[in-house]
């Protein structure tokens, strides 16, 4: 007879989720390297996520701070690269897991130039050759400038500000520089990188410089690396969750989890796994109580909300609408002991404007003005809108 598996339940992993995540004020970091680490990495697409989703895990955040990990250190390497990787989405992860996670990740780049090379000989007549130049080009460039935005490389390089038709005939077709492309398939390449955006820290222009070349490791290896992280963070979860957050197919999924030597578990949505150190250490008592009321006021795209495909146990499937955009990106949203209770938007007028979808009691409405309070203060009079607009944070910022 087989033995019954242990069993997680919703509450001990609420409790885990508040400590690993660290979503309680005793637990937050000095640097955004540091939660970048705990968090794996910290999802880019919207850069205002970035700096947000470590300053709600820091002690004293200031944007500055943030700004040092990212761009400068004393030996002139940023702890954090910003790489294309989980589900072709761009992320900030720290320096040391960089490699594991570009090679987990990226896929098949080989094909990813072929398909835009022959984008280009459908739209513009281009042949290999033309598109090798192009590249060429734009790293001689980059080289000489040290770094430069799309607009700038395509004022030096005429080829790139040809224009070709994406989607054509369908009801989104648009019209996109060729400078997207190339630089789309150097950048997954790894042959060059985002740097400094033009603006604040909330602008999406960024400028491009050269890349320093990752370490090639075997993609199982990679897949193995990046899935005992994975589980290290967000663990309990499912084969599900996981082969969402990465994009990858089931059976690399499981042999990756495999490779782990994670421990399977019972949770509510069915069978999870759990590292062995972990699993010791959750056991299967009454679960632990978090170190401290613990709310947190979290951005849109965080990495906590955005981390498992299954989410009942931390989200009431009721508010998923008003939280969600019909792409499933996750908006601002308020956090009270593991679990999401309602959203935050920064208002026209500069207040931070909520709602809560629940009544959590006072002690939590108390705290939840303190990180009210603590957010604004981080802002100053910098204006925050999120990339992507859900209905909830529509409203409240109007």
């Amino acid at each position: 007879m087989t033995a019954p598996l242990p069993r997680i339940t919703a509450a001990q992993r609420r409790a885990r989720l508040v400590r690993n995540h660290l979503l309680a004020p005793s637990l937050r970091k000095a640097g955004a390297e540091e939660v970048a680490h705990a968090l794996v990495g910290l999802h880019a697409t919207d850069p205002a996520t970035v700096f947000l989703a470590a300053a709600a895990r820091m002690r004293a955040p200031t944007p500055a701070a943030i700004d040092r990990s990212l761009y400068d250190t004393a030996d002139g390497t940023p702890g954090l690269e910003r790489i294309r990787c989980m589900r072709r989405t761009m992320f900030v992860v720290p320096r040391q897991l960089a490699p594991a996670v570009h090679a987990a990740t990226v896929r098949d780049l080989p094909r990813h130039r072929a398909d835009a090379v022959a984008r280009l000989r459908q739209s513009l007549d281009w042949d290999e050759r033309r598109y090798a130049a192009a590249e060429q080009a734009v790293l001689t460039t980059l080289t000489a400038r040290g770094e430069a935005t799309a607009s700038q490389l395509a004022a030096d390089i005429a080829d790139l500000r040809q224009q070709i038709v994406m989607s054509p005939g369908k009801p989104y077709e648009a019209r996109q520089r060729v400078s997207a492309t190339v630089l789309g398939v150097l950048a997954a390449e790894g042959r060059i990188r985002r740097s400094r955006p033009t603006g604040s820290w909330t602008s999406a222009q960024f400028r491009w410089a050269p890349a320093r070349p990752l370490p090639r490791i075997p993609a199982a290896e990679a897949k193995s690396a990046l899935a005992r992280h994975y589980l290290a963070a967000f663990g309990p979860a499912t084969l599900d969750d996981l082969k969402w957050w990465t994009g990858w197919n089931l059976t690399d999924t499981r042999k990756a989890v495999a490779a782990t030597g994670a421990h399977a578990v019972e949770l509510d949505e069915g069978t999870g796994y759990l590292l062995p150190d972990d699993l010791d250490a959750l056991g299967n008592d009454a679960p632990p109580a978090p170190p401290e009321p613990a709310a947190a006021l979290l951005p849109g795209l965080d990495p906590t909300p955005m981390g498992w495909r299954h989410r009942d146990w931390y989200l009431d499937p009721e508010h998923t609408k008003s939280l969600f955009d019909r792409n499933g990106n996750i908006g601002p949203t308020v956090w009270w002991n593991g679990r999401i209770i309602g959203a935050w938007a920064h208002h026209r007028d500069g207040r931070i404007n909520h709602h809560l979808l629940t009544d959590p009691g006072q002690e939590a409405r108390t705290a939840i003005a303190e990180e009210i309070t603590r957010l604004s203060a981080f802002l100053g009079g910098t204006r925050v809108t999120p990339c992507y607009r859900t209905p909830l944070e529509r409203h409240l910022a109007a």
